[in-house]
């Protein structure tokens, strides 16, 4: 375990220096390798396995030669096969549409939040449990040159329905970052937030910073927030509920995910659009469906005792959350979904949607790479069924992100140039079938992304989004670059961590962003009770 790194507001003055930061950390470098309980077999550290680089290599100058050597077989072949992938995601989304719409119908107004843990009246889950017998909660935020969000960020954790006896509320800091501390120290911070500053070294990475808070943790249960988060006051009490109620085996519960900015510009509601229908929409219907879950970033609720046995998060993975939730899932613990929201800031232009996305995308990539250095032993652990539900949602979504401007190109050149412009009905041959297959496919797909992003966006509420619902396909191709320059910096910076810069929006500065927030689950709920 870690030691040293802890300061509490009470030692610290109002004006602290970067080597005061040194000295607050001092100590818990050489203690670092505690931090980490990886086993470097299960972290991203060691990259690509030297087999797993010449099978990669292979299957792209295998489908480059056969391309060459015989264009016309070979393009039928590699279509129907990404044709038979888009169809498995297609398959997501619509099972993910008939969640939604199952959650609305009077007789099922509980199903959106997953099989476990229906959406309950705010008052009921105040009542879930008496603060006495309440555990201690420890909440971990990274934050990094944060300044200008803190004092936000303080409003909204004092804002907790939780008893602050019970509390553990740890603000982790990065040594060379003397402003974000300066702004923690000059509040009036009450005595269960506590400041932890993390050693200068490598990589610096949030999973790196969360292992030295974690190490530092009081708490029975554990739940991550990020800088620019307002959770909902009730959701560690719902988090709570979920696990007394979910089972032994219930190893995390996610809080949905939204935007409190998706007012500003077109990336930003493009955001708003992806989140709900991400949030409100598939992970719930993966959770019904007993698949692997990829976690999001902020807002997963762990009982300690699980982060410990799973070794904590993985320092080297740029996407520690969706590496951890598949860790999760290869041990037998499952994952929850719990009606309450955290809201966050949304990308506000191109350029940083676009760092985000790559680095999003890199982590994919080094989590399947991590998992999928002994498929065997992947196979034995997920199981046959959750073993093709993994492929299909990390391996099959990298895929679909580098397919996809060239299966777009394929379907738009068949319409135009190809049979598909005076379409033959039955296919004359093979490659006829093949091309009617991809563009109903493409089409399909297309509509169902607009649907989903329709029935989620009117679940929640939100207003004034359904142009950016109707060109939420365009962002694939946004994602496919950000898929080709993930492959670029996974081979010549694979730890770099892309910062997202927060506080550019009005509302991430202030306490109150009531006015962005739709209270999905009190209007479920309301309906739920009026039944």
């Amino acid at each position: 375990m870690c030691s040293g790194g802890l300061v509490s507001e009470a030692d610290v003055g109002t004006s602290v220096s970067s080597t005061c930061l040194d000295e607050a950390g001092h100590g818990a470098a050489a203690a670092f390798a505690g931090c980490s309980r990886l086993d470097d077999r299960c972290s991203a550290r060691l990259g690509a396995y030297a087999w797993q680089r010449a099978v990669l290599v292979s299957l792209v100058a295998g489908c480059a030669g056969a391309l060459i050597v015989a264009p016309k077989a070979a393009g039928w072949f590699i279509g129907a096969v990404l044709a038979i992938l888009f169809a498995a995601l297609l398959l997501v989304r619509l099972i993910a549409i008939c969640s939604v719409i199952e959650a609305w119908r009077p007789s099922g107004a509980a199903h959106l939040v997953g099989r476990d843990f229906p959406a309950r009246s705010f008052a009921g889950a105040l009542e879930a449990a008496e603060d006495e017998g309440l555990p201690i909660y420890s909440v971990l935020v990274t934050l990094y040159r944060e300044a200008d969000v803190v004092p936000a960020l303080v409003a909204a954790l004092r804002a907790l329905d939780y008893p602050v006896d019970r509390l553990d509320i740890l603000f982790i800091l990065e040594a060379d970052d003397p402003q974000t501390f300066r702004a923690l120290a000059s509040l009036d911070l009450p005595p269960h937030m506590k400041l932890v500053v993390v050693p200068d070294g490598q990589p610096r990475t949030k999973p790196r910073a969360l292992c030295h808070g974690l190490a530092l943790a009081t708490g029975d249960f554990v739940v991550v927030f990020d800088a620019e988060d307002r959770p909902e006051p009730d959701q560690l009490r719902l988090a709570l509920d979920a696990f007394r109620r979910g089972g032994p085996r219930l190893g995390c519960v996610q809080a949905r995910l939204n935007v409190y900015n998706p007012r500003d510009g077109i990336v930003a509601a493009q955001f708003a659009v992806e989140y709900t229908a991400l949030f409100d929409g598939i992970l719930p219907a993966l959770v019904k469906a007993g698949a692997p879950v990829p976690l999001g970033g902020t807002s997963n609720h762990f009982p300690r005792r699980v982060l410990d046995e799973a070794g904590g998060w993985d320092p080297w993975n740029v996407t520690e959350d969706a590496d951890l939730g598949f860790r999760l899932a290869r041990r037998g613990w499952s994952v929850g979904v719990i009606p309450s929201t955290t809201w966050e800031e949304a990308p506000r232009d191109a350029a940083t949607w676009l760092n985000q996305r790559t680095r999003w995308q890199k982590g994919w990539m080094q989590t399947y790479l991590v998992h999928m250095r002994d498929p065997a032993q992947l196979w034995a652990d997920l199981g046959p069924r959750r073993f093709w539900w993994f492929q299909l949602i990390l391996g099959g979504g990298l895929l679909a992100a580098l397919a996809h401007p060239w299966f777009t190109g394929l379907v738009v050149a068949q319409v135009l140039w190809g049979g598909l412009a005076a379409p033959q009905w039955p296919p004359a041959d093979l490659t006829g079938w093949v091309a009617l297959l991809a563009l109903v496919n493409f089409a399909a797909t297309v509509s169902a992304t607009v649907v989903l992003s329709f029935v989620t966006l009117r679940a929640r509420g939100f207003k004034g989004l359904w142009i950016a619902a109707l060109l939420s396909p365009l962002m694939w191709l946004g994602v496919s670059l950000a898929a080709y320059r993930a492959i670029f910096e996974l081979h010549r910076r694979p730890f770099h961590w892309a910062k997202t810069p927060h506080g550019l929006s009005g509302s991430s500065r202030t306490a109150d962003s009531s006015r962005a927030r739709m209270d999905f689950s009190q209007r479920i709920d309301g309906r739920s009770a009026s039944q």
